[in-house]
């Protein structure tokens, strides 16, 4: 064991824990179920830190194995009951319009697919360059950009055009 390595490690995972754990609920929707994530992967990645060269490549692997966690977390996850989307009586309206807004969009976000969800998560709340998601991902470019072509499609037919605004437009 490298005390170097061990020293690095600790201060990654003081200095990023915050941004996994928000990276985590972004790919779960819950809270508790982010903190587990991030848990659980920083223990696979404490494995396999003195094989990883820098503090990049520390970041990079750990959404690797966060995303492919999440992945296997939710394929194992059981079916069989389905929540409604709708409560027998109705809500009050909000004052709080963009917290309205981000609800949308986390609920949104949950009706993709984990890959799509993961691909859009890394690119607009990461704000990753494709390449970089190609890698975490374990995918060519061309499929990172498929995916966030097909997840915007989907979110846009929730009506969240306003709220995520396609790669052309960003750099634009």
């Amino acid at each position: 064991m490298d005390p170097g390595r061990d020293l690095e490690f600790a201060e990654f995972v003081d200095g990023r824990f915050t941004a996994l754990q928000r990276f985590g609920y972004l790919l779960t929707g819950e809270w508790h179920l982010a903190e587990d994530l991030v848990q659980t992967s920083l223990t696979k990645v404490w494995f396999h830190r003195n094989s990883l060269r820098s503090g990049n490549a520390l970041e990079s692997y750990t959404r690797t194995v966060m995303v492919n966690t999440s992945t296997q977390w939710w394929r194992r996850k059981w079916k069989g009951e389905t929540p409604t989307e709708y409560l027998p009586e109705p809500a009050a309206p909000s004052e709080y319009g963009v917290v309205d807004d981000r609800d949308l969009l986390l609920r949104a976000l949950a009706t993709l697919p984990r890959r799509t969800r993961a691909t859009l998560v890394l690119r607009y709340f990461e704000d990753l360059p494709e390449a970089e998601i190609a890698q975490i991902m374990g995918c060519s470019v061309g499929t990172v950009k498929s995916n966030v072509s097909r997840g915007l499609a989907k979110l846009r037919e929730h009506h969240l055009v306003a709220a995520v605004s396609s790669p052309a437009q960003k750099e634009g």
